[in-house]
């Protein structure tokens, strides 16, 4: 969000607040701990953020789609709207997707890409090490990739 023009419509405090109230109304057992309740705001943000996306995308608004890149960093580059690109739907159908191969992938890229979490942080919540954490996202950002060209 940190890289959208000012004054744009979804500002990261509605976003926030937005999480704030889904996480609210929902009924949520006990966090085992921080990052596992950081993963949980991280999937609601992804679904705050595609809801978005998929409404700026009203045949009525309808724009240019471009390519939608998967990076190390959530620090996208200057002048791109990570936030509410267009090609977030896609995104989101691909997760969907990889998600029905392998649930724990599907967690580290929803981690990474929308919760900003280090490599670190995922092995921890997960339970598993690093190096099983940096092998699934490689492989689960050539899955997407596939998946998103259409191969």
């Amino acid at each position: 969000m940190r890289d959208e023009r000012p004054g744009h419509a979804l500002q990261t405090t509605a976003l926030i607040n937005e999480a704030y109230l889904r996480l609210a109304g929902a009924k949520l057992e006990a966090c085992p701990d921080r990052n596992y309740f950081l993963g949980v705001c991280a999937r609601v943000m992804r679904q705050i953020l595609v809801d978005w996306a998929r409404s700026q995308q009203a045949l009525k608004r309808q724009g240019g789609l471009n390519a939608l890149e998967l990076r190390e960093a959530l620090t996208p580059s200057p002048g791109s709207h990570t936030g509410t690109h267009p090609e977030l739907p896609a995104l989101d159908e691909a997760l969907q997707a990889l998600a029905a191969v392998d649930e724990r992938k599907a967690e580290i890229v929803e981690m990474r890409f929308f919760g900003g979490f280090s490599v670190s942080e995922i092995a921890q919540t997960l339970g598993v090490s690093e190096g099983t954490v940096a092998r699934d996202w490689t492989i689960a950002k050539a899955f997407l990739r596939r998946h998103l060209s259409g191969a």
